[in-house]
């Protein structure tokens, strides 16, 4: 599944707002390494080595076109490395340490069991930080799936998009953590976000949830299946004067291991 980092980062006041709240329950202080698990673009995970300049820094993407531009902005031998790989081959260093994840776990299926890996593997002291969202039951990958089902697109979708089961309940995350072994902290926020555009909420799902639909279809069936989900959204998410409301719920924990 191809990537592109000038889409993504479209609406990066609404998409790092998440980060940042996360990021903000780390209470570590001298980590000695500090991992960003689906890094994307490597902004954001320049501001975690601002935060601890003395760790070892590193983040790790599957997009090429995402590292490569991190790498573009990482600033010399004394920033941030970048390495392309898939999430599931990572493995935690030794020491105290903090692993944030934002907004990439819910492209891994069974993730759950790689959090309790990490957590068992972890050294006392460490952090982990994750975020996931939680709005795969929202209206906009409801109608997403619906129409991916409609008879036009069955065939050639089948199989192409995840449900629900994307993410857990933040109470199944928080008794892994706990039964892992971690004191945890976990919680969900629903942003209510305002969008401005012609058809602001299909620009965001271009970024993210649309790209399993577009590597899926040729170019020409894919303008065909966007324009009739355009249409669904704009009924679903009706503009205003002032702009769109999109609500978009997430999930975060934070653990420590002690």
């Amino acid at each position: 599944m191809k990537w592109d980092p000038a889409k993504y980062t479209q609406f990066s006041s609404h998409r790092d707002r998440p980060f940042f709240d996360l990021v903000a329950r780390i209470g570590a202080e001298d980590p000695g390494w500090v991992a960003d698990l689906g890094c994307g673009t490597g902004v954001l995970t320049a501001t975690l080595a601002e935060r601890w300049p003395e760790a070892s820094v590193t983040g790790l993407d599957s997009s090429p076109d995402m590292v490569r531009q991190a790498r573009a902005l990482a600033g010399g031998p004394e920033g941030p490395s970048f390495t392309l790989g898939s999430i599931r081959d990572w493995e935690t260093p030794s020491g105290p340490g903090v692993l944030v994840s934002n907004a990439a776990l819910q492209w891994v299926p069974g993730h759950e069991e790689l959090l309790e890996h990490w957590a068992k593997k972890l050294d006392p002291g460490s952090w982990l930080a994750v975020q996931v969202p939680g709005n795969f039951g929202g209206l906009s990958h409801v109608l997403m799936r619906e129409l991916a089902q409609s008879p036009r697109w069955a065939t050639a979708l089948a199989g192409v998009l995840r449900g629900e089961d994307s993410v857990s309940e933040p109470e199944q995350y928080l008794e892994l953590l706990i039964g892992a072994g971690l004191s945890a902290d976990v919680w969900e926020t629903s942003y209510q976000q305002l969008l401005t555009g012609e058809n602001p909420v299909l620009d965001w799902v271009r970024g993210t949830a649309l790209r399993p639909v577009m590597a899926a279809l040729a170019a020409e069936d894919y303008a065909a299946f966007e324009a009739e989900y355009g249409q669904l959204l704009r009924r679903a998410y009706p503009a205003k004067s002032w702009g769109t409301i999109f609500p978009f719920r997430r999930i975060f924990m934070v653990a420590r291991k002690g």
